[in-house]
């Protein structure tokens, strides 16, 4: 015998012992027992199969539009209010900003940090002086002057008198 009829020959023994121990403990009514031993002899065949499983749509928890809030971002996974979505992402889900937007349909400029947050980091960043360019150098006699107006004041030279 070849390994498909043994291995049907074991799923009809198992159907019948199946049914034959359901039957011997609860009572079923005779124009059941065919449905009974159709249903368990297909759920036996299943077995061997693998499922595929249905995947459904996942529903932001809240709508895009409500997402960006001024002093928060929520979070269209799990609809948590964050500042920065960037690290939850990556934390959470293992995702990057550019999975998410790709995920759920977001256009590129799609902010990841809350637009207040972004706009008070801004200003410190201006504030300490990030983003500025350079100053031009000085020219060399300024530098030279400088350095020689620099540190400590020359002793006063003390006059001796002659004896």
């Amino acid at each position: 015998m070849t390994e498909v009829a043994v291995a049907q020959d074991a799923l009809i023994t198992l159907t019948a012992d199946i049914v034959a121990a359901h039957v011997s403990n609860n009572s079923v009514a005779i124009g059941d027992l065919s449905q009974l031993i159709a249903n368990v002899h297909l759920a036996l065949a299943g077995l061997g199969t693998p499922s595929t499983p249905e995947v459904a749509k996942q529903e932001p928890a809240v709508s895009v539009r409500m997402s960006v809030k001024p002093d928060y971002i929520i979070c269209l996974e799990d609809g948590k209010k964050l500042k920065m979505l960037k690290r939850h992402l990556r934390t959470a889900y293992q995702m990057t900003p550019d999975e998410y937007r790709a995920k759920w349909n977001l256009p590129a400029d799609y902010p990841m940090t809350a637009p207040n947050y972004a706009q008070q980091r801004k200003e410190l960043a201006q504030k300490i002086g990030l983003g500025r360019k350079p100053r031009i150098a000085a020219p060399a006699e300024s530098v030279a002057k400088a350095s020689v107006t620099r540190g400590r004041k020359p002793k006063a030279k003390a006059e001796v008198e002659p004896a």
